[in-house]
């Protein structure tokens, strides 16, 4: 087939292309997804790794045992071996509380697994990672319950990586398990680019085997100036940070009105959503107050990170007295159950107009993109079953016959403790959340979205005030509101066309302007976009898009009449999406292993933009 356009007119249209992605048109999109592991990471979901622990010392499983008991931090070295590579001087040691108190009771040796990789040799990791964490799911039937919440918990803020893996120990197979990340200075560093800051696991110190120890609860009340109140319930992981801790209770309980100066409220309102949309109970505004971590970035601000989802989906709860299904199902998303200043974060937020807003947007994009897809998601556990089936079959030391592996995934049951299934507890929230005004409320829309010249325009509908969100932290944080007009003045050309504009603050600056738009109207809230501010426009003089160098990758045949391979001379994961000369985004494709395709078979003939990672280049379909 003839070329479409000489090299002249190619390069004039590449030129006036890559204009509108910078500054001419559509927002660009800034993707946090591509932080996570890809295929062939550790935490690749679309496979099963085998591990072997071999311990030096035959007695190992009492020197844990009398470890976890009386010397938590104790741990004692092995040889760990993955995918044909082995690792000396690995320190292991027991983790978890009823996961392990449980199974050790019943003389069962699948008990969880903490290793740390670099505890004897500096800077040693396994698969790229210094501390793993292996969850026995003694509570999940499934296998998937823990795997199906992060994947959503992903989706808005940042979360640990999560898969399953077969654990041999003493060349024995214990079983399978589910392989977590750990929250400590390598996932701060990956979601946050800093790892120096205050760190607090927000857990009870207590063990559940006899409650030799009991802790306190990290419910974020005033207990008073004396950190030591403290100590019992909220570990710290970082080498101080006591101080701080106590500044940000006192800052909630008494000076709310600077809330915003020490804590990310907006993370803490996706969290809260996500847990109350697919009922997590086991955290904050749960049942029991535990499971998150506190980390305070640069920017002055905590950030609440959730952690252990074993008992999302409402988990093993349904059979205690007090509880019943249907009060599990219709937990109140707004906390009309809890004691007053019970949960003074939660409590004080949704007493915020502004604030509950805020959270009823989270909850609604939760509630339209993710819940309501039960398509995708009973897909995915399909996906994984297909995985674990062999490896669920032979583990013998599971807690459940394999008959709930597959029915506890739709229906609950009851042994002694209940079980809800992921689906059936799904369709239940379902029922409930489609009758809450934070879903009913018809929120302002918003669309096209556009950046020309330093000038934010964007058509909402159903609208009293739309605002122009923005910030140049490098933490993505500290978002301020501008307003946005749609009166002929401030730049709007037309008044009352419905076409709000704003100048973008900090255009001139020389930092990249990360945005988003905040509509409402005196009911509903809606954000652009709308998984805002974990997502978020990004403008950025410093990386103009310019041609990939043959140097970094490769892009072949081009032009192409269908499959254009792309590989990378440096072994970068890619992340690529096409796009037409609009702007628009038709194709997005993620790979791990520096080499992918993108097929074209489907697109009419003519130009393409292809985006790799922060480049791009012009591509041409024959």
């Amino acid at each position: 087939m003839q070329k479409l356009f000489n090299l002249n007119l190619l390069k004039t249209i590449v030129f006036i292309a890559i204009i509108p992605l910078t500054a001419k048109t559509q927002a660009v999109l800034y993707n946090p997804q591509t932080l996570y592991d890809g295929p062939g990471g550790l935490y690749d979901q679309g496979s099963i790794s085998e591990m072997n622990i071999q311990f030096y010392d035959a007695n190992y499983h009492n020197s844990l045992v009398n470890a976890f008991f009386n010397n938590p931090s104790y741990r004692i070295p092995a040889v760990v071996t993955i995918d044909g590579n082995s690792y000396d001087s690995v320190g292991v040691r027991y983790k978890g509380n009823s996961t392990f108190c449980i199974p050790n009771d019943e003389g069962n040796p699948k008990v969880p697994y903490n290793l740390d990789a670099n505890y004897w040799i500096s800077s040693q990791k396994i698969s790229d990672y210094k501390k793993i964490k292996f969850a026995n799911a003694w509570m999940d039937p499934t296998f998937a319950k823990e795997i199906t919440a992060t994947n959503i918990y992903q989706k808005y803020m940042p979360a640990p990586e999560v898969n399953l893996m077969k654990l041999k120990v003493q060349g024995n197979y214990l079983g399978l398990y589910v392989n977590t990340e750990s929250i400590n200075k390598q996932f701060m560093e990956k979601h946050f680019g800093e790892k120096d800051g205050v760190l607090f696991k927000c857990d009870p110190a207590q063990v559940f085997c006899g409650n030799t120890n009991p802790g306190g609860i990290p419910d974020l009340k005033w207990l008073g100036q004396d950190s030591a109140s403290y100590y019992n319930s909220y570990d710290l992981k970082s080498e101080s940070g006591w101080g701080e801790l106590v500044d940000f209770i006192y800052t909630l309980n008494y000076d709310f009105e600077n809330l915003e100066n020490v804590l990310n409220i907006d993370r803490v309102l996706w969290n809260f959503a996500v847990n109350t949309a697919i009922l997590n109970l086991d955290t904050y505004n749960g049942y029991y107050v535990h499971n998150y971590y506190l980390y305070k970035t640069e920017d002055g601000l905590f950030q609440m990170i959730p952690w252990d989802f074993d008992n999302a989906f409402v988990g093993a709860i349904l059979g205690f007295d007090y509880w019943s299904p249907e009060v599990v199902y219709n937990y109140d998303t707004y906390g009309s159950q809890y004691d007053p200043n019970s949960r003074p974060l939660f409590q004080k937020l949704m007493a915020d107009p502004l604030r509950k807003k805020q959270f009823d947007a989270h909850l609604r994009t939760i509630f339209t993109e993710t819940l309501l897809d039960t398509s995708s998601i009973r897909n995915n556990i399909s996906d994984l079953h297909e995985l674990a089936l062999q490896p669920a079959n032979q583990d013998f030391n599971k807690a459940f016959p394999m008959t709930y592996f597959y029915s506890n995934v739709e229906d609950p049951f009851w042994s002694g403790w209940g079980f809800a299934g992921i689906m059936s507890t799904i369709e239940e929230r379902n029922n409930y959340l489609i009758g809450l005004p934070a879903i009913t409320n018809l929120p302002p829309s918003i669309a096209n979205v556009e950046l020309s010249n330093g000038l934010v325009t964007a058509v909402s509908v159903n609208a009293n005030l739309v605002e122009l969100m923005a910030t140049t932290s490098p933490q993505n944080s500290k978002f301020v509101p501008f307003p946005m007009y749609d009166d002929g003045t401030n730049g709007d050309l037309v008044a009352g066309d419905g076409i709000y504009s704003a100048n973008l603050p900090y255009y001139s600056s020389g930092d990249a302007v990360k945005y988003y738009i905040r509509a409402q109207n005196n009911n509903a809230m809606r954000l652009s976009p709308e998984r805002a501010e974990y997502e978020f426009y990004i403008y950025d003089p410093n990386a103009a898009i310019s041609e990939i160098g043959e140097e970094s990758f490769k892009v072949y045949p081009n032009p192409s009449k269908d499959i254009i391979n792309i590989a990378s001379t440096s072994s970068l994961s890619l992340y690529c999406v096409v796009y037409n000369l609009s702007g628009q985004k038709l194709l997005e494709k993620q790979s791990a292993s520096g080499s992918t395709t993108i097929d074209l078979s489907a697109f009419e003939a003519g130009i393409y933009l292809l985006k790799i990672n922060n480049q791009t280049k012009t591509i041409v379909k024959e």
